[in-house]
């Protein structure tokens, strides 16, 4: 393997005075001892063996894993930047470090992203190819110090990423892991004093203040994955999940590939904070309702609640109190919600293992039910003997128009029917108790009527995209944000209705709304 003629210079600094990241153990206590393996244990014998084929030490071996995983290689499934198992092995535009351990080790692609042993078999090749191209040589690779930078450039990240991850790791390292793996294997990393070697690792703004919340850090995104400005006012904060590590995800941000972004996002082990979007400018986090939305990811993966850290947990929740006192976001359930929640979501993130009762109460607010509770992608019709969340939306709607249709239950029983019946001919709609999508349309364009034109947001606007949503039967975002897409369904409207097709929201297509025409 090449190896770099260039001389290498020692810069060491002791790692708990240089590194200013603390990650904290699985157990909350750094291990001290870490006694031969059993036989019987594939993790640890996978991370004996590949570390002695490719002379990576076992501990550092071990902690990247840690760092990329919690040791769950998910079965083979790719994490949000494409990469798989213990160590991470990624396929994407930036890096190809799947495809480099299956050059190295002679294995299969497939079997790499399966098979925990060769993953991390995989992983070594890649470390030891990284330390060969910066020219360790044997007496060096016996020495942890001298992988910082081999470490770093593992992530695939650079500059503040790259220092971000490595100092990750070395801080593993020295704290010590006593880590449990998903089938109860033990696996240990004795705590040691270490000094890593940086040079050639830039840390250059890998520490400054995020502009915005005074006790985070500053890692920018990369500038064409989310939009300079807003188009609505800020009213959610959404809870999401990485499906990755903290420092890759940061990374991922920075990919141009991506295509996704997070204002912050929030490490598991000891709840530090990073941003990458200021509050001003629209993050690429949550579809619809990114314009109006701030977005906090929590590194992890949704089906393994060993992520969700009481560190974390508490870390998240005075972020949030802090955006809620900044833009007067109510603390309840419907403006502080899952991904899963926000209207038209395909993704299931924060996931069942996420504690909203504890995180709510962290908060300082209610529990309640999350999401917008009259938003749906599509409107089904519903009459007698329905059920469910959209029949809860009509009571919510006809009860707040002066039309009794009794507790909203999401049962739609006798109450509901006779309430619909004098709503349908108020509206001088056929009177049959079913709601289809004539009476969809006048239930949710209900209420004031204010001149609507590109640019305007607000409560309005969401009442207009989804009558609008229910009136053409194609799903219109629901932001409050009157942009482009807003102004093209309604010209499609003001076409289909026969009115002035203006892509303005005056009397006439309120009124037509209303009418549920």
């Amino acid at each position: 393997m090449p190896r770099s003629p260039v001389p290498r210079t020692r810069a060491r600094a002791s790692v708990l005075a240089a590194l200013t990241v603390t990650a904290l153990v699985a157990t909350g206590q750094p291990a001290s001892a870490a006694p031969a393996p059993p036989a019987a244990e594939p993790l640890n014998r996978a991370f004996d063996r590949a570390a002695q084929e490719y002379g990576v030490p076992r501990d550092l071996l071990a902690a990247v894993g840690y760092g990329e995983s919690r040791l769950d290689g998910h079965a083979g499934r790719p994490s949000q930047a494409n990469g798989y198992g213990v160590m991470h092995l990624a396929s994407n535009p930036e890096n190809r470090s799947l495809e480099k351990a299956a050059a190295l080790t002679g294995e299969p692609a497939d079997r790499l992203r399966r098979d925990t042993a060769a993953n991390i078999l995989g992983g070594a090749a890649v470390l030891r190819d990284h330390a060969d191209r910066l020219g360790l040589d044997r007496a060096e690779r016996r020495d942890v110090n001298a992988w910082y930078p081999a470490v770093a450039r593992y992530s695939e990240a650079e500059g503040p990423a790259a220092a971000l991850y490595a100092d990750t790791v070395f801080t593993f390292l020295a704290q010590g892991l006593d880590a449990t793996a998903p089938g109860g294997e033990k696996v240990r990393v004795p705590s040691r004093p270490v000094a890593p070697e940086k040079e050639g690792v830039s840390a250059t703004g890998a520490y400054a203040q995020s502009p915005d919340y005074p006790s985070g850090l500053w890692v920018p995104a990369y500038s064409g994955n989310f939009v300079v400005g807003r188009k609505a006012t800020v009213d959610k904060v959404i809870i999401h999940t990485t499906q990755g590590s903290y420092a890759g995800s940061i990374s991922w941000y920075q990919n141009p590939a991506s295509q996704v972004s997070a204002h912050y996002t929030i490490r598991s082990s000891d709840g530090e904070v990073t941003q990458s979007v200021r509050e001003k400018d629209t993050a690429w986090h949550a579809g619809s309702v990114n314009s109006s939305s701030v977005g906090i990811e929590h590194e992890g993966y949704v089906d393994n609640p060993a992520w969700y850290t009481e560190a974390m947990y508490r870390s998240s929740a005075a972020l949030t109190k802090h955006l809620a006192a900044r833009y007067s976001i109510p603390k309840d359930r419907s403006h502080i919600i899952g991904h899963s929640e926000a209207p038209g979501a395909t993704h299931t993130d924060p996931g069942p293992n996420w504690d909203w009762n504890y995180y709510m109460q962290l908060v300082g607010g209610s529990p309640g039910t999350g999401g917008d509770s009259l938003t749906f992608p599509s409107y089904a019709v519903q009459q007698s003997g329905s059920s469910g969340p959209q029949v809860k939306a009509i009571q919510q709607l006809l009860n707040a128009q002066g039309y009794t249709a009794g507790t909203a239950d999401g049962i739609f029983g006798p109450t509901t029917r006779s309430a619909t019946q004098a709503f349908q001919r108020a509206r001088s709609l056929t009177a049959d108790g079913a709601v289809g999508p004539k009476t969809w349309t006048a239930l949710l364009s209900a209420g004031t009527t204010p001149a609507l034109a590109r640019g305007s947001s607000g409560d309005a606007v969401k009442r207009l995209q989804r009558s609008l949503t229910a009136a053409l039967g194609t799903t219109v975002g629901v932001d409050g944000s009157f942009g482009p897409t807003t102004e093209t369904a309604v010209r499609d409207y003001q076409t289909g209705r026969g009115l002035s097709v203006d892509g303005k929201v005056g009397p006439a297509t309120w009124g037509a709304l209303q009418a549920g025409r």
